[in-house]
């Protein structure tokens, strides 16, 4: 038996993270890793694929020099195996990182799958079939997640694609069906697509990467089918079809070489031995937990000695989520458990235009008495300068003070208003506190200003003033 103060349970974003805390408290640890080292972020996720769009997007550019005078861009191919190596060697760098936070602690990393023995104590089965038993006087649960492949799918072999097999393969198939159009299989899928493959894009949902907001919903999914065919709001079937996959959606049918399964993640937590904390768990496994401290919730609220973090939660599934899970489940397994304020929620598709949800969703405020703002890049000067003049955005604010509570868009550079409107409601501004940011022409921001300004007018029946007097106070 291994005694120790805290058993981390997972070497990922989430456990990482945790471990960064747990050490400079104290050395009486462990970290247990069942399969891959390394963050899901940096071997299969957010790092590679962005790679990847990158390279697509640089390739995709070539379509429109001949209308700006740069000649001859129908003179560039790409070579897809040196494009896929160049993504896994940048992917190896930063792995490489990760992997050093594990290698630094010794013996106090094991790699094994763990489970429970009671709420204080662990059996860790060990590679070699040997187990070890730990009790520790805390316990976080940053075991991860996996990619969702229906069982009936197995079948189909190697034609079957995930995040975690895709940047592997040393080509791609030339034919290939994304199913599921959240926002790994968008992104993914229209960068496949711009790297010359045919593509078709399937989704059960009648929206893409998880819009809400019906107008810039129906607006990114015109969007997208300019460049894949899309088919939304029916399940998939697969066969097999003259030696190769054939998907079928409703209506709607192709034969491709391959299918990308972007069906989301499953978190993993079964097999864990959580009966063993007699914790209520909910369809998928998930036991309960306080998302302010991260404590599971037994008979009596936060009674138990264990935390949860990352993606095991199947809650806010994004990396500096799991990395904020992992601060506060470490710092409550080591001090006792404070509630902490969580971050607004904030979620980034990379596609072109990238999508973003910040603050509340629109589905989420219906029944408020909300006032709305549009921006269209379509018009917007910068975005036609810059040749990407296409998207839209959406704002929601609270009629009564004004204060900014949501918005959700398909815009050009997306990324940097969707920061910049989470922290105005982080910081619960008011319409008129924003309308007193500068802003330089010509940018993107343009456009967010005069939607503000209309937004304000809604709320105080004319346009507020946006300088302060000298004199007046803040």
């Amino acid at each position: 038996m291994r005694n120790v103060d805290v058993a981390i349970l997972g070497a990922g974003t989430a456990g990482l993270t945790a471990l960064g805390i747990v050490r400079k408290a104290t050395d009486d640890f462990v970290i247990v890793n069942d399969g891959p080292y390394g963050t899901t972020c940096s071997r299969v996720g957010c790092m590679p694929s962005k790679a990847l769009i990158q390279i697509a997007n640089d390739y995709h550019r070539r379509l429109g020099f001949e209308a700006v005078g740069i000649r001859h861009g129908d003179a560039l191919a790409l070579d897809l195996p040196a494009a896929l190596a160049w993504v896994r060697a940048y992917r190896d760098r930063l792995t490489a990182h990760n992997l050093k936070a594990t290698d630094q602690v010794g013996e106090r990393s094991l790699a094994g799958r763990a489970s429970f023995l009671a709420p204080d104590e662990l059996r860790v089965a060990l590679p070699d079939g040997g187990e070890e038993r730990i009790r520790a006087r805390a316990i976080i649960i940053a075991t991860g997640s996996r990619p969702i492949v229906p069982d009936a799918w197995r079948a189909f072999g190697e034609r079957i694609l995930t995040t975690d097999t895709l940047f592997e393969r040393r080509d791609l198939p030339r034919r290939l069906a994304v199913v599921g159009l959240g926002a790994i299989g968008l992104e993914l899928g229209q960068a496949l697509a711009r790297l010359g493959l045919e593509v078709s894009g399937f989704e059960l949902r009648e929206s893409v990467a998880s819009l809400t907001d019906p107008e810039v919903s129906a607006y990114a999914a015109e969007r997208v089918a300019a460049e894949l065919d899309v088919h939304l709001g029916h399940a998939v079937e697969l066969e097999e079809h003259a030696g190769a996959l054939r998907v079928s959606a409703g209506d709607a049918s192709v034969t491709v070489d391959g299918v990308l399964a972007a069906l989301g993640r499953r978190p993993n937590v079964d097999g864990m031995g959580l009966e063993a904390l007699g914790v209520e768990v909910d369809a998928r496994g998930i036991p309960r937990f306080d998302p302010h401290t991260m404590q599971l919730r037994g008979d009596r609220m936060g009674d138990l000695p264990v935390f949860i973090a990352g993606d095991a939660t199947g809650d806010r599934v994004v990396m500096h989520e799991a990395s904020d899970e992992g601060f506060i489940a470490a710092w409550n397994a080591l001090h006792g458990a404070s509630r902490f304020r969580r971050r607004v929620p904030l979620t980034i598709a990379f596609s072109e235009p990238e999508i973003a949800l910040v603050g509340r969703p629109f589905a989420e405020l219906q029944g408020e008495d909300l006032v709305t703002g549009k921006v269209d890049f379509s018009r917007q000067s910068r975005a036609i300068g810059m040749r990407r003049n296409a998207g839209r955005m959406r704002l929601y604010a609270r009629r009564g003070d004004g204060r900014l509570l949501g918005a959700e868009m398909m815009a050009p550079d997306g990324e940097h208003l969707a920061h910049l409107l989470a922290l105005a409601i982080d910081r619960e501004l008011t319409l008129a506190e924003l309308l007193m940011m500068p802003v330089y022409h010509p940018v993107l921001e343009e456009g967010l200003r005069s939607s503000l300004r209309g937004m304000a007018r809604q709320v105080h029946g004319e346009a507020p003033l946006e300088f302060r007097r000298l004199g007046d106070h803040a």
